[in-house]
């Protein structure tokens, strides 16, 4: 273990948490370690700076952390414990202990894995009526989630083009490996020729503020069943991915759903959104955002081939879920066309 920086190896013991850990588990994301203590997850946040994100201070770290917790409370209020601090005397570390604060983490209530519904999806355990508990609990959330006029701007047309060319231009380098110049082509062609034809209804969504504060990442793997609904990991560092319309969060549900080969979920989750929001128009902008949504996998996917520390055989694994979302992507245009 002696890669890993001397602060996460002393975390691995479980003599350092307050609440008797019967033993340590951790495991690792671009950004985070995350330390599962039994009952408990500490998450600290890397010092790395990716583009989008930048936790390179303590002061940052800091910030993101309170940030991670404030904004998660909005839809899972009771796994959001608060933030920690992790401190250093002579030599030796312990969290919210005395001496010197070298570091932060974030602290959650463990949630079961088995609970969660990507892992529910493929054991076929997945009801339409545990999706329409769902479309109501991010209706009431998009009701009461926040907008003003810095937010509605996220859904003006050079924002919206912004974030749909820098999907094309960031996956130029992918065609003919995860996906073909001729799907690629036909995407890009479908996209723009859609926001052209579409304008008064982006700007209808503006006007109607359906352009919130949203959850950013709403997809099957961070959406528990246990004792409750618990939505987590909601996008905290970069305010961009989390401010959109209404419209693209359902959108990427629904997308990971039909995914997940339950297009029958997706639709029934769709309707009950559409029921409990009353928003009828979002019908006109899902197949545009499910195609949006599937390319953004589909690229995110992509971007792991790059990774050094992936294995080939993971790597085979991660070629092949690239292309399922690309596809996915192109379907929505025939149905889009009908």
């Amino acid at each position: 273990m002696s890669e890993l920086p001397k602060m996460v190896q002393a975390l691995l013991d479980p003599n350092i948490y307050p609440d008797a850990s019967p033993g340590v588990e951790l495991m690792q994301t671009q950004m985070s370690f995350v330390f599962l203590t039994g009952d408990y997850v500490y998450k600290v946040k890397k010092p790395v700076d990716l583009g989008y994100l930048d936790y390179t201070t303590l002061d940052k770290r800091h910030f993101y952390c309170q940030r991670e917790v404030e904004l998660n409370r909005r839809l899972c209020p009771d796994a959001y414990l608060g933030v920690v601090s992790i401190t250093e005397e002579k030599g030796g570390f312990s969290i919210e202990g005395k001496g010197k604060v070298i570091e932060y983490a974030v602290k959650m209530l463990y949630l079961p894995q088995e609970a969660m519904l990507n892992v529910l999806l493929n054991k076929n355990q997945v009801s339409a009526e545990m999706l329409t508990s769902v479309a109501q609990k991010l209706a009431d959330f998009h009701q009461k989630a926040a907008t003003n006029a810095t937010i509605s701007d996220f859904g003006n047309l050079d924002i919206i083009i912004t974030n749909t060319e820098e999907n094309f231009i960031q996956t130029v380098k992918y065609i003919s490996n995860t996906i073909s110049q001729k799907s690629y082509r036909q995407i890009k062609d479908y996209t723009n020729s859609f926001i052209e034809n579409n304008v008064s209804l982006f700007y209808e969504r503006i006007a109607d503020g359906k352009i919130k504060d949203c959850h950013g990442d709403l997809h099957a793997a961070l959406i528990c069943f246990a004792d409750d609904i618990y939505i987590y990991d909601c996008i905290e560092f970069n305010d961009r991915f989390r401010y959109c319309d209404v419209a693209s969060e359902i959108a990427f549900l629904a997308m990971d759903l039909d995914h997940y080969g339950r297009p029958d979920l997706s639709r029934s989750f769709v309707d009950s959104y559409v029921a409990f929001s009353q928003d009828e128009e979002l019908h006109q902008l899902l197949d545009f955002y499910k195609c949006y949504r599937a390319y953004v996998r589909g690229k995110v996917e992509s971007f792991k081939l790059d990774d050094p520390h992936i294995s080939e055989e993971e790597k085979t694994k991660t070629l092949a879920v690239a292309r399922e979302y690309f596809e996915l992507s192109e379907s929505y245009i025939q149905k889009s066309n009908h």
